[in-house]
């Protein structure tokens, strides 16, 4: 695979981390450039590791991770959406979104989350022949840039949105989760 394929290749699998990143600086009460960096850099890790995990699992696992990745992302996105807007609707106006919603599981949850196509794709590049380690790495990098400008971007709309962005940022989780879903089944 060239630069140019590999290069694609990242930024498609990044390209819904984006999106729940833009979600998630939105619903957390100003972030910082470390707290970007922070969350990036757990997105990052898990979608670069989980192409490898395809990889491993290889020609094998390939027709079962592909018959279940849709649906293993949907439950998860919407698990995770709905505990927003469930969230959304507890707080108190005053109180601020700083604790649970950057726990490192539930970050990671999420990174899982968005990165199951990842495993796929490892799965299908041991199909055919592709060094999976560059080619991880490129799609962690890209994603780990992608999320960190997310959450700066969410934080810039977090402020037009206000105390909903949470609301928001689960209906977004909800609607990504379902067009995986549907682009795997329709």
């Amino acid at each position: 695979m060239n630069f140019a394929a590999t290069a694609a290749l990242s930024l498609a699998m990044s390209t819904d981390a984006f999106a729940v990143a833009i979600s998630k600086g939105a619903s957390i009460q100003k972030p910082t450039l470390r707290q970007a960096l922070r969350i990036g850099l757990i997105f990052g890790v898990i979608e670069g590791l989980t192409p490898i995990i395809g990889w491993l699992l290889g020609q094998a696992a390939a027709p079962y991770v592909e018959a279940w990745d849709h649906w293993i992302a949907f439950g998860l996105l919407v698990a995770l959406g709905a505990k927003m807007i469930h969230e959304s609707f507890d707080k108190a106006d005053g109180d601020e979104q700083k604790g649970a919603d950057q726990s490192a599981w539930v970050l990671a949850i999420t990174g899982l989350a968005t990165s199951i196509d990842a495993m796929a794709v490892g799965a299908s590049l041991a199909l055919i022949g592709v060094n999976i380690y560059a080619t991880a790495a490129a799609i962690g990098f890209s994603t780990f840039v992608m999320v960190t400008i997310g959450i700066m971007v969410g934080r810039a709309l977090g402020a037009v949105i206000g105390k909903r962005a949470e609301l928001i940022g689960g209906v977004v989780l909800i609607i990504i989760g379902s067009v995986i879903l549907y682009e795997h089944i329709g």
